[in-house]
C-alpha cells in the first residue's frame, strides 16, 4: 500500500522534530526520494492530520500525485505539527516506527 519504507518515514519524523537544526538534511532527504516515496509521504501527512481516514490511503496517494505543486520538502515543512502527523497516521494504518526511530537517534 505504502510506496515509501517505514525506516525512511521514522527519518522524516526524527528530522521533522529537529526542524530548527537540520533543516537541510530534511530538505535533502525529502528531496531524495522518488515521486512515489514522496507522494506517499503527503499522503501519511493528510491521514495523520485527518484530511483522508486511513482506509482512504490509496486516494490520498492519487491526489498528492496529482496535485503536487510545490517541492515536497517545502509542502511538508508548513505543516508545523508534521511529526506527529506522521506518527498519527502510521499509528492508523497499524505500522510501528518506533523501533526504527530509536534505531536511527
Amino acid at each position: 500500500m505504502l510506496d515509501i519504507a517505514p525506516n525512511k518515514v521514522a527519518e522524516v519524523i526524527i528530522l521533522a522534530r529537529e526542524m530548527d537544526r537540520a533543516e537541510p538534511e530534511f530538505d535533502s532527504f525529502v528531496a531524495r526520494l522518488n515521486v512515489d516515496e514522496q507522494a506517499s509521504l503527503v499522503a501519511l501527512m493528510w491521514v495523520g492530520r485527518g484530511t483522508f481516514d486511513a482506509s482512504d490511503l490509496a486516494e490520498a496517494i492519487a491526489t498528492a500525485r496529482q496535485e503536487a505543486t510545490t517541492p515536497t520538502q517545502d509542502y511538508l515543512k508548513g505543516s508545523p505539527h508534521l511529526a506527529d502527523h506522521l506518527e498519527a497516521a502510521l499509528d492508523a494504518l497499524g505500522v510501528d516506527v518506533r523501533g526504527a526511530e530509536d534505531a536511527l537517534y
